[in-house]
């Protein structure tokens, strides 16, 4: 199988970026993510295959849902809609298609590289400016490792410059092998304290901070951008520290993030809960 045929996972595209890489870039979300942060604020990327998500506030209950199944999917409970989660991941992708609100929606298609790559083409005239290109994001985009790779390397064919955001928590091997591909890295690092790490995300930075000095290292003309979010009650009083040890590699720059909870409402219509820090307000 060529790279060009290649399948994966993806959430989104996001064309007319300027925040992910130089110039204007087109995002491409991949699912998968082996890290589970408490504030993330794309829920829907943990997972590799598609979810279905319910939107109640979208919802007339008008029973399109309950078509042709035994049970419905949403039911009218104690004045509250309420979603059957299990009827709804078992037939996600039929009942997205016949709602007809969109209350119910899924998130993820499998996609081939050469519909991607097709689609980022549409904005090469964009790309000139400021060397703009594609960056893959996530999730973590090397979850899908052979995936994401195929991207790269069919970009490059195609002459449009890459990049990655990645978490580091992935094989050095992997890693190794997308970098061969890449214009730019941007590159997530979130503490230095390996037991808090492992608190708020669910993994300890051995191996992401070993990963980043080998890819200093081994790709020291690789320009980098290490992006730390700042997160109040977590990392806020490392973000020098943080700073300090990033730029201490050469042709690495850094950049602070502003904590956000835009992604709240996704965990309700995941059916999932929200475990970050949300500020008191009373």
């Amino acid at each position: 199988m060529t790279d060009h045929e290649k399948t994966g996972y993806i959430f989104n595209i996001q064309h007319f970026s300027l925040h992910d890489g130089p110039g204007i870039r087109t995002n491409v979300f991949l699912k998968g993510c082996p890290l589970r942060c408490r504030w993330c604020c794309n829920p829907e990327s943990h997972a590799l295959l598609p979810e279905a998500a319910f939107d109640k506030s979208k919802c007339i209950l008008c029973g399109a849902c309950s078509l042709g199944a035994k049970e419905p999917a949403v039911r009218f409970e104690h004045g509250e809609k309420v979603i059957d989660r299990t009827a709804l991941h078992a037939n996600g992708e039929r009942l997205a298609l016949v709602c007809p609100t969109g209350a119910i929606s899924l998130y993820g298609e499998q996609k081939s590289v050469g519909e991607i790559l097709d689609e980022a083409e549409r904005d090469a005239a964009f790309y000139s400016r400021g060397g703009g290109g594609i960056t893959l994001s996530g999730g973590e985009p090397l979850f899908q490792a052979e995936f994401a790779t195929a991207i790269l390397r069919e970009a490059k064919r195609r002459h449009i410059r890459t990049a990655i955001e990645t978490c580091g928590h992935v094989p050095w091997e992997t890693l190794r092998e997308a970098a061969e591909h890449l214009d730019y890295v941007l590159y997530d690092i979130k503490s230095l304290n390996s037991v808090s790490h492992k608190e708020q995300t669910g993994v300890g930075n051995e191996q992401i901070l070993e990963n980043f000095r080998l890819l200093c290292e081994h790709f020291p003309a690789l320009p980098k951008l290490v992006r730390t979010p700042v997160i109040p009650e977590f990392n806020e009083h490392e973000a020098l520290e943080i700073k300090a040890f990033a730029e201490s590699f050469p042709n690495v720059t850094f950049q602070a993030l502003s904590y956000h909870t835009f992604g709240v409402k996704k965990y309700a219509m995941l059916g999932k809960t929200y475990t970050g820090y949300i500020k008191n307000t009373n």
